[in-house]
């Protein structure tokens, strides 16, 4: 990207703040549901089992579709794919908050998962875009970006608790309205134009089988409980989504122009930074979904009381991510951190598995709820920054979809896991306190074990990161790929 397409220094933070607007949104949309499931499932007829598919049909849909979104940001510029996405998460989001059934509801989070999927990588080669020639700046654009998220995430649960507390459920949905008109309306006047151009053509069909593989997945691993683990129905279901996602990495080893070039794997950093990117989410979404249903079945919350809950936990990320994270990574290097921060939600998830029947707010959630959220604020930036700056510039939107991929894969499979141990457990048997409190822990536990292996792959698989030559030695002269390694903590 050239100087001459990029925007004014004095508007770059005004960008910045619409990514991480954009960024905080695509994920708020993850958790805003949460206090909301009770009531949604009463007035649309979700089972209890099934009430997650409200948050899986979101992320399978993001998750599976940020590969296509990268490969259409690099394609048609990154500008023009981040206006597209608001538009179709806006269309979404109508569609969900009018839902009268459980499929319209379904098929409206979906669609709402679509756009974020467009969002996001734009989003990320955006920023990448403004800051990467500096390492400074893009370490610090790098922190409000990756501090957008898990906010986004808890803070969601807060404002969903006061929406449908003092309006009514679909309001999770509509409040993206304004917000996406807002973000249409900005993205000209501070993104920078051009980009795309990328030579090559559209993977449908790759995109269709590994958004339809998750979804499988997915599927098997909710309604095992029901069905029974052993039944054809479940094997028959993850067969046929190891298939297509076994068809999806043939399409991939074979396209002259395919939607993930498998050879972007050798890139050092790349694939162990997403693999903990994977396991991450899979630890944090179930930690979030279940303590919430805790706050409000067990120990008896009302909405906004259960979102304001979770407020200490949103501070603390807020500034574990723009404080301490940079200051771990400067003085400890990405790595470290990285498995310290997984060590630590670990240790988190570990705690709030002895939450009890009887319990309270002071002793069963908050100590623990802040231990695994300065676990979360560690561990995210390090592995966020490696994966996405291990990458060629050219290959920017692809490293973003990928990255992104593995959160939101992880947080899918993780909560659907972790549902089916819930329910196996006595998360099912509603107005039965013991029950659901034995279901719980049992998540708790499950994540806690998610979180420390990966803990232990993150230190056996990321390298520690070492000095490079230069071409140059004069001051400014760094490549941008060399500013991204360092941005992210190699400094």
């Amino acid at each position: 990207m050239s100087a001459s397409s990029s925007p004014p220094a004095a508007r770059r933070w005004w960008a910045l703040a619409l990514i991480a607007l954009a960024q905080f949104m695509v994920i708020m949309d993850t958790s805003i549901i949460g206090v909301a499931l009770p009531r949604m499932r009463e007035d649309l007829g979700f089972s209890q089992e099934n009430l997650s598919w409200v948050f899986n049909a979101y992320v399978v849909a993001f998750g599976g579709l940020l590969l296509l979104g990268g490969r259409l940001s690099d394609l048609f510029g990154a500008r023009r794919l981040f206006g597209t996405g608001w538009i179709v998460l806006l269309a979404g989001s109508a569609v969900a908050g009018a839902a009268g059934t459980v499929a319209v509801e379904l098929a409206g989070r979906a669609l709402q998962g679509a756009g974020a999927a467009l969002i996001a990588p734009a989003a990320l080669t955006l920023l990448m875009t403004l800051f990467g020639s500096d390492p400074r700046e893009l370490t610090k654009a790098l922190a409000l970006y990756g501090a957008a998220a898990p906010a986004g995430g808890t803070a969601g649960v807060f404002l969903g608790g006061v929406v449908t507390e003092y309006a009514s459920w679909p309001w999770v949905f509509y409040i993206n309205i304004p917000i996406a008109v807002l973000a249409l309306v900005a993205a000209p006047r501070l993104m920078p134009a051009g980009g795309g151009g990328a030579r090559g053509s559209i993977d449908v069909i790759g995109a269709l089988t590994v958004t339809l593989g998750l979804g499988a997945l997915v599927y098997a691993v909710v309604r095992a409980p029901e069905v029974g683990w052993a039944s054809a129905a479940t094997w028959g279901v993850l067969v046929a989504g190891l298939v297509l996602l076994g068809v999806f990495l043939a399409l991939q080893a074979t396209r002259r122009r395919p939607l993930m070039p498998l050879s972007i794997f050798r890139t050092p950093g790349l694939g162990a930074a997403n693999l903990a990117q994977v396991l991450l989410g899979a630890a944090w979404i179930p930690m979030w979904f279940f303590l919430n249903l805790y706050l409000q079945q067990v120990l008896g919350y009302n909405a906004f009381p259960s979102g304001a809950a979770l407020l200490p936990m949103t501070a603390l990320i807020m500034i574990g991510m723009i404080v301490l994270a940079p200051r771990a990574i400067g003085r400890f290097g990405p790595k470290a951190v990285t498995v310290a921060g997984l060590a630590v939600l670990a240790a988190g998830m570990g705690w709030l598995s002895l939450i009890r029947p009887d319990g309270t707010f002071w002793v069963d959630v908050l100590p623990a709820s802040l231990v695994a959220a300065l676990g979360m604020s560690l561990a995210f930036i390090p592995s966020l920054g490696t994966a996405i700056s291990s990458a060629r510039p050219e290959e920017g939107g692809l490293a973003s979809g990928i990255v992104n991929t593995g959160y939101q894969v992880g947080s899918a499979l993780g909560l659907a896991a972790m549902t089916a141990v819930a329910a196996s457990r006595g998360a099912r048997e509603l107005g039965d306190p013991a029950a659901l409190t034995g279901g719980f822990s049992a998540a708790f536990a499950g994540a806690g074990l998610i979180a420390l292996a990966g803990a232990v792959l993150a230190a056996v698989t990321l390298r520690s990161p070492r000095p490079e030559p230069r071409p140059e030695s004069r001051p400014g002269s760094r490549p941008a790929s060399s500013a991204g390694r360092e941005g992210a903590g190699s400094r």
